[in-house]
């Protein structure tokens, strides 16, 4: 494949301005007939502003399409309340991370400008205004949800609410198991202000003692432990809030003093770990950075509507937070507690119960996978088919006699991981077992050094990767003995070894024997345990080394075509996408013809539907029941897409610089014909008509809803793959004509 060098912003540029001037031209011929002055019609040249959407500021439209859901009469409530939960929560690590570093940038006067023009003060004073209105609109969904709530029997209540006999029971449940708890800390001289954690939820209050007139002020800062929301008891789900039950009781809690004045407050710190390379034991620099990490800047202070400007000075110093943003919420501080009120038992509020199917071809082979697998490729479709097919092929290798060794990666493992126990059995019956765990996996990182002792403990060889560059991409390998020799399968996937994630992330798991796919993975095993680079990989392409320019030789092959008259295409699905250069050949692409589909859940930095140069190009997101997760990359190879001759990859990598530049990330080509059918004439098309749980990006940043037109009729994806199974894991049941083996592609609108 011939790669060349991708299209600079200046020849962008130069290209925008070519078509705009044959359009211009184009209009004064047939309009007048006379000739149009190019020069006088010559549009002004792009600013990056025209040409990408600001990182930051994407995610945040993204965080708002979470929250929409929320507000979605389709959903049950509870679910509803689960969306305005995952939004709040979601807009907390945004400010941990992605404002964290930003602010760390300002601070150091480091005036790096993003793709889009901005440098990191003013991408500040706009998050700052999109992320309060953002929280003034969580409020108001919360305000509207909780009435609709309330009249399906679960409650948040006010103080004035509290019938008698609930607030005996609140007086008891207080003096039993609250108030042992709590620790009220004076502030004065001798008791300075006290460190409060990340996401740490405090009151405070302003006292007079009753006796001589003296002043003092306490801090209450909430444990743990403690549920933020306390449930009565009785058939009806009513909650109080911990915040609501402590005022009740302040006369309990400070005896002897008055209450003058108070307010409630909440801390979000700098929760980003960098490495340093001169770190010697990467292991320990981890346990110490997670203890520091606790300890991070303030980069958030959330204040409770109508605190007295004193006791906000207050806590602004004690914080050392002047530096810090500071935002005043009207209502419930945290929305992301909320989580805890849709663990309520109440199945006619929630989505149906959805049980997972298991592929029948596997079934057909007696559950034997190594057998199915020998047999063909093959393609499950997470959380459709379940994840358990993953573990019986890790417990299966474990309890063979035949396996000689396994490899695995493990990026995010969960709390309790059956892969893991899977890499345990297996070592301790005598196989050769190698885990890789990454450690900055983030907020993940406690829980994989606690998953790699474990695993080291049993025999497990355990390495931890490189230093610089993150390990993510999905990779289960186990060598078989069979016959007189040996016999490599594989796992690679787009998600996570997390068995509780595969639930409700959209993912695909790929199944082969291939030999030449098994020898590129041992490859990249070598790669990161032993640092051999490999020489040539026959199947798979792997960052940082060559990912990047076998997707921008992709991505020209299809301008070559279109230019040559075979129509150019392109599909793609992604978390996100980011890249510079990348982009830029898209744009490239676009201005040569080619048609390109773009679903891309979540930051899209790419303008679509700009005249003359990305006209060709559509963006969607989806936002439902499920979190789309899998990246799939499609490309025409000489023919409009669906087509059996395109090219079809599977990737753990968004199009991300982190992807490119700073992961080990792989490229699966997919040839089995099922299985590129099912990808393509399924999966992709699918996302493609969807027209219940999409947006359409316009080309000024806002997303619309798509609606099914008038001789259109509604489809939404998540129900259908619910509902119908797959092409490559029903086996013999192919045959019956179930499903059509394609989906009309019919696209919806706004």
């Amino acid at each position: 494949m011939t790669v060349t060098k991708l299209a600079s912003p200046a020849s962008l540029r130069e290209g925008y301005r070519q078509a705009q001037l044959r359009g211009k031209a184009d209009k004064a011929g047939s309009g007048s007939g006379g000739t149009a002055s190019l020069d006088e019609a010559a549009p002004a040249p792009l600013a990056p502003c025209d040409m990408f959407f600001n990182r930051e500021l994407s995610w945040l439209a993204f965080n708002r399409r979470v929250l929409e859901e929320a507000s979605n009469p389709a959903h049950p409530l509870l679910e509803r309340l689960r969306f305005l939960s995952i939004s709040a929560s979601n807009l907390d690590e945004f400010f941990m991370v992605r404002v964290a570093g930003l602010k760390a940038q300002q601070l150091l006067g480091v005036e790096e400008i993003s793709p889009d023009g901005l440098n990191p003060g003013q991408q500040i004073a706009a998050i700052t205004i999109e992320a309060d209105r953002l929280t003034v609109s969580q409020e108001e969904v919360w305000s509207g949800l909780s009435d609709q709530l309330r009249d399906a029997g679960v409650s948040v209540l006010a103080e004035d609410e509290i019938g008698p006999d609930q607030s005996e029971w609140l007086d008891k449940h207080f003096h039993d198991h609250i108030f042992p708890v709590l620790t009220p800390q004076a502030l004065d001289p001798a008791h300075p202000f006290p460190f409060i954690r990340n996401k740490g939820f405090s009151l405070i209050f302003d006292l007079r003692r009753i006796s001589n007139g003296e002043p003092i002020r306490e801090l209450l800062m909430m444990p743990a432990t403690l549920p933020r929301f306390i449930r009565l008891p009785g058939g009806s789900a009513h909650y109080v809030a911990i915040e609501t039950l402590i005022r009740r009781r302040i006369a309990a809690l400070f005896p002897g003093y008055e209450l003058l004045g108070g307010g409630a407050f909440r801390v979000i710190r700098d929760s980003d770990i960098e490495i340093e390379e001169e770190a010697e034991d990467l292991v320990l620099y981890f346990r110490n950075a997670i203890k520091r990490r606790r300890r991070g800047r303030v980069i958030r202070v959330e204040l409770e509507a109508g605190m007295p400007q004193d006791l906000v000075a207050l806590v602004r110093a004690g914080l050392d937070a002047g530096a810090a943003l500071v935002s005043e919420t009207p209502g419930i501080l945290g929305i992301a507690d909320l989580e805890q009120l849709v663990q309520e038992d109440r199945p006619d509020l929630k989505f149906p119960a959805f049980s997972p199917r298991f592929p029948e071809r596997i079934r057909e082979y007696d559950g034997d996978c190594f057998a199915a697998i020998q047999a063909k490729d093959i393609l499950v479709h997470h959380p459709y088919e379940t994840f358990d097919v993953v573990l019986a092929f890790l417990r299966q290798a474990a309890a063979d006699p035949d396996v000689v060794a396994i490899k695995q990666t493990l990026y995010r493992a969960g709390k309790q991981s059956a892969v893991v126990r899977a890499l345990i059995e297996a070592a301790e019956a005598g196989k050769s077992v190698t885990a890789i765990i990454e450690l900055r996996a983030r907020f993940d990182e406690e829980q994989n050094l606690m998953w790699a002792s474990a695993l080291e403990r049993a025999g497990v060889q355990v390495v931890y990767g490189f230093i610089d560059w993150k390990t993510h991409a999905k990779m289960s390998m186990v060598v078989r003995r069979e016959g007189a020799g040996y016999r490599t399968y594989c796992h690679l996937g787009t998600g996570n070894y997390h068995p509780v994630t595969a639930r409700t992330y959209t993912d695909i798991s790929f199944f082969t024997a291939d030999p030449a796919i098994g020898r590129d993975v041992a490859q990249v095993f070598n790669y990161v345990t032993g640092y051999i680079e490999p020489s040539e990989l026959e199947r798979l392409v792997m960052s940082p080394s060559m990912l990047r320019s076998h997707l921008a030789g992709l991505i020209r092959n299809e301008i070559e075509f279109a230019r040559s008259g075979q129509g150019g295409s392109i599909w793609v699905k992604l978390n996100s996408l980011v890249d510079r250069d990348i982009i830029e050949r898209l744009y490239e692409a676009s201005q040569a013809g080619v048609e390109i589909d773009l679903v891309v859940r979540g930051i899209c930095c790419l303008k679509p539907g700009i005249p003359g140069l990305s006209d060709n190009i559509r963006v969607k997101s989806i936002v439902g029941r499920f979190l789309e997760h899998s990246r799939i990359w499609c490309f025409g190879n000489g023919a409009p897409l669906p087509n059996a001759s395109a090219l079809v990859y599977v990737s753990s990598a968004d199009w991300m610089p982190r992807n490119f530049d700073r992961r080990i990330e792989i490229g699966v080509p997919i040839e089995n014909d099922t299985v590129k059918a099912q990808l393509l004439d399924q999966v992709m098309v699918a996302n493609l008509i969807d027209n219940q749980q999409s947006w359409l990006l316009g080309s000024d940043g806002q997303y619309q809803r798509i609606h099914p037109g008038p001789k259109e009729k509604p489809f939404n994806l998540h129900h259908y793959f619910m509902t119908n199974p797959s092409l490559s894991g029903r086996g013999a049941a192919r045959r019956t004509g179930a499903i059509p083996r394609k989906l009309p592609l019919r696209r919806g609108r706004a």
